[in-house]
């Protein structure tokens, strides 16, 4: 479990970003969605007991769609929301994807 640290963080950062609307004073706007849904579906696959490669994945997926959500959805303009999304979005990214190098290092592969 201790070893499994990056899905606690991811877990957090899904928490941020669902709260993040409201700490952030945007929960008004009409992109404000992207980070509720964002939010729970981080905290989705990284609340999973059983850690397994797919939910990594999952992370990682998550969190380039959130890095990218500001110009894909448009909302590159609203800067507050657009920085969190992009750094909420780089850091699930960069977690979950050193969980999946831990995951392939020859350490974990021999166990």
């Amino acid at each position: 479990m201790a070893e499994r640290w990056q899905d606690w963080v991811n877990l957090v950062l899904g928490l941020w970003v669902l709260i993040s609307p409201w700490a952030l004073q945007f929960a008004t706007a009409e992109h404000a969605w992207n980070a509720y849904v964002a939010g729970i579906a981080v905290l989705a696959a990284a609340a999973l007991i059983a850690f397994q490669p797919w939910e990594e994945w999952v992370n990682l997926a998550l969190g380039a769609g959130l890095l990218a959500s500001p110009w894909l959805l448009g909302f590159s303009i609203a800067i507050i929301a657009m920085w969190n999304a992009v750094i909420i979005g780089a850091l699930v990214v960069g977690f979950a994807g050193w969980a999946l190098a831990q995951m392939q290092s020859p350490r974990q592969l021999a166990r």
